[in-house]
């Protein structure tokens, strides 16, 4: 008897206690496997020879079903009784021992636990389903990774344009993809079958052959596969196209980028540049550029767009990092011709999937070509960026060869891009406006760069904030006063824009007013002091309940300094401010030993005033906070580099202007985060023999005296034409002092740009002008001297007060 198949290439039916029996045709069991004790509880020694019914709970089942006429490949639930008289739950399979094609001439019967069969046929189900599913792709390769078994092709679902089907019987990986992506697929394979690591989501290109410009994606996982004895017999390869699901994902990474990163700046060329690298970077193109109106840039209100409007390149962005020489650069100006107008005009995207035809159109036209078409462009896609109605400016768009060309999805994304750059570009615009206009206006609150008198040559520097946040409030002011003297000024408002910059002017027409009053320092920041707080009670206007007009106010500070020629002396006193770097000639540089008080408006403590002699050429550095505080260093770091530039010119032939220079190219290698005021004063003396001095007892009699001394100090000054009026002031003031203010009675005339009158006495009482009435016999001294001087005041002094009265120099 021949059989179907050898007993010994049979093995266990399964994995789970299963056991095998041959049994003859009569019934009897004539051999079976060694498990079949562990099924029953009997050896196989005492299963062989008998009736295979007699091993059933239920003998009657052997005749019902498994001897029933056409019963081969049967399958049944039954029960073996166990040795120890228990019921195991089996399910029987019958299969039929053949004899050259003649009658069975026996059976095998495999009898598996009814819990490991249910099992195994869930896995059977689960195989099928797959097998016969078409969704997902499923390959089973041996370790040679030849492909056994496999449910579809790859792209078998894909539209029919992509390339003719391979025959499933003859597929490989080399037979159905391009040799690029089949060689990156078997490597990933290899790997897995070597070292059993599986392959989860892999996500690779998978262009098919006869379609290798369609892009496919696909994601693969693998596993490796393992037989009996747990050796390595194959891998598992399950696939699905992602091209859709990856195009979605790249447009939401995209979106979310452009939302993450566009628009977060106030400045216009940012904002582009922005657009440009997010573009790119995810590489929706490999060459973007944006073109701005000239009104935009400036901050100005787009008019309607008209032919020939200036256009200036102010972004660019390449995927290799080099921008194409052909096409016009980043800074290049030019102006629309009418087919780029239209399209601007329209407000909608335009794109080429392919430039060929466009090329040759524009052959002779070296300008468009400049502006529209790189050489290595294989696509182009432009969208105008709108805002409100106006046209802002273009965006364009290129792909190479390595990218898909661009279509009509490419073109409502990119939409959808320019829709929100173009509305983070009209903000940064109207914020160019506001921040252009309170730069000006700062601008226009501050002194001249440059001023020079006899006693004082400084130089002063504003630089800006270099961040997008708006101009602050930081100053500085020269403000001349009486008898040569000097008020130089450094001060800062606490907050930015145009709240700062306008409590800034108010701070410093207040300075310049106070000073007109010749108040000591600490005295006139005592009274600045005051001011602030009576601003930062006033109730902010209606509508501004945020309080930020008058809050800029509080906490500003400020350093006043008075410098006099004549003396050769400073005195100075500090609200909040940093004190002044100061450089005697052949000396080294140093900070004054100033004590700052507090800020304005913050405490009603006093402002005590520090005086010292500076010799001739000496040079002062006002400053404010922002210059010395500074990431890259402590503030003492940066004190002392400022003290060393200060040290660099010991001959003192630098001017101010460069002095000022170097120390900004020291301390700002890069635009600052708030706005830096610089202040340099180079201090002099006046020209020697311009000052004569007298001093007189308080008697009527030493007026004439007084006249005499001025006549002859004019005479020696070449002054003569000033002898008369001067004259007439001396005797006014002197007689005045002599009356109400007693003795000494000191006279003082200084030669400068102007020819100055001054008569000191230790009396308080400040005069006051008044118009004398016809039956008045006194009262009109002042008032004369006020006719004949083009200015005049009173200031007080240690030891009383000073009356001084200027006349010009010139005949006129």
């Amino acid at each position: 008897m021949t059989t179907h198949t050898d007993l010994d290439n049979l093995g266990s039916p399964h994995d789970g206690g299963g056991a095998l029996f041959v049994v003859d045709g009569h019934g009897d069991v004539l051999m079976c496997t060694g498990s079949v004790q562990e099924l029953t509880g009997r050896p196989p020694a005492e299963v062989c020879g008998r009736p295979v019914a007699e091993l059933l709970t239920d003998p009657g089942a052997w005749a019902r079903h498994l001897r029933a006429p056409g019963a081969a490949g049967a399958e049944c639930d039954a029960e073996l009784r166990h040795r120890d008289g228990t019921a195991v739950p089996v399910r029987l399979c019958v299969q039929p021992v053949t004899a050259g094609g003649g009658p069975p001439g026996g059976l095998v019967v495999t009898a598996t636990p009814r819990a490991v069969a249910e099992r195994h046929r869930e896995d059977e189900a689960l195989l099928r389903a797959l097998f016969r599913q078409r969704h997902v792709g499923l390959a089973i390769h041996d370790l040679a990774l030849e492909t056994t078994r496999f449910n579809l092709v790859p792209g078998v679902d894909l539209p029919p344009d992509v390339g003719p089907r391979v025959d499933p019987v003859e597929w490989s990986v080399e037979d159905v993809l391009l040799p690029k992506d089949a060689a990156a697929l078997r490597a990933q394979l290899r790997h897995v079958a070597e070292t059993g690591e599986p392959l989860v989501g892999w996500v690779h290109s998978a262009r098919r052959r006869g379609a290798a410009d369609v892009k496919r994606l696909a994601s693969f996982s693998a596993f490796r596969l393992h037989g009996a004895n747990d050796r390595p017999v194959g891998v598992a390869v399950i696939f699905t196209d992602v091209t859709q699901e990856y195009a979605a994902r790249q447009r939401m990474e995209l979106l979310h980028a452009a939302a993450e990163r566009i628009g977060r700046s106030l400045d216009v060329a940012r904002v582009a540049q922005e657009l440009v690298d997010v573009l790119v970077s995810h590489r929706f193109a490999d060459l973007a550029a944006v073109d701005l109106t000239h009104t935009v840039l400036i901050g100005q209100e787009p008019g309607e767009f008209r032919l020939g409007a200036p256009f200036r390149r102010v972004a660019v962005a390449s995927s290799d990092g080099s921008w194409p020489p052909e096409i016009h650069p980043r800074g290049a100006g030019f102006r629309l011709r009418s087919l780029e107008s239209d399209h601007l005009r329209r407000g909608a995207a335009v794109f080429r999937s392919d430039l060929t035809s466009w090329r040759e159109g524009l052959a002779g036209d070296v300008e468009r070509s400049r502006l529209l078409l790189p050489d290595a462009a294989a696509s182009f896609l432009s969208v105008p960026l709108i805002a409100r109605g106006l046209v802002l400016g273009v965006l364009l768009m290129w792909r190479t060869a390595g990218l898909p060309p661009y279509g009509l999805g490419d073109a409502g994304l990119a939409e959808e891009l320019a829709s929100r750059a173009s509305l983070g570009l009209d903000n940064a615009r109207r914020y160019t406006r506001e921040h252009r206009t309170v730069e000006a206006l700062q601008r226009s609150l501050l002194p001249p760069s440059i001023t020079e008198t006899s006693g004082v040559l400084t130089a002063g520097s504003y630089v800006p904030a270099g961040t997008t946040e708006a101009v602050g409030g930081a100053w500085f002011d020269v403000i001349p006063l009486s008898s040569s003297r000097l008020a130089l000024v450094s001060g800062d408002v606490t907050g930015h824009g145009l709240n700062a910059a306008a409590t800034m002017g108010r701070l410093r027409t207040a300075v310049q007013t106070l000073a007109d009053l010749d108040l000591p320092p600490g005295e006139l920041l005592a009274h600045m002091d005051d001011l602030v707080v009576r601003l930062g009670d006033v109730a902010p206007p209606q509508g501004e309940e945020d309080g930020t007009a008058r809050s800029s106010a509080v906490g500003a500070t400020c350093l006043y300094c008075v410098y006099d020629p004549v003396e050769g002396r400073c005195e100075m006193a500090s609200a909040g401010h940093p004190p002044p770097v100061y450089a005697a000639p052949g000396a080294p540089a140093e900070v004054i030993g100033l004590k700052p008080g507090p800020a304005l408006g913050v405490d009603s403590m006093p402002f005590e005033p520090v005086g010292f002699e500076v010799p001739p050429g000496s040079v002062l550095a006002f400053f404010n906070e922002p210059l010395i505080s500074h990431p890259d260093g402590t503030a003492q770091e940066r004190l002392e580099r400022l003290c060393s530039v200060l040290a660099t010119d010991p001959s003192g032939t630098r001017t101010p202007t460069r002095t000022g220079r170097a120390i900004l190219d020291e301390l700002l290698a890069e635009p600052p985060g708030d706005d830096v005021t610089l202040l340099v004063a180079r201090l002099r003396p006046l020209p020697p023999g311009s000052v004569a001095t007298w001093e007189f007892p308080a008697d009527p009699a030493v007026v004439a005296r007084a006249r005499t001394a001025v006549e002859s100090q004019l005479q020696s000054w070449d002054l003569k034409h000033l002898a008369f009026t001067t004259e007439l002031i001396t005797s006014e003031l002197v007689t005045n002092a002599i009356r109400y203010g007693g003795a000494p009675v000191g006279l003082r005339l200084i030669r400068d740009d102007t020819l100055v009158c001054e008569v000191s006495d230790p009396s308080q009482t400040q005069p006051r002008l008044r118009r004398a009435r016809l039956s008045d016999e006194g009262g009109r001294g002042l008032f004369l001297v006020a006719q004949l001087s083009s200015r005049w005041g009173s200031r007080y002094t240690a030891g009383g007060k000073t009356i001084w009265a200027e006349q010009p120099l010139s005949e006129s």
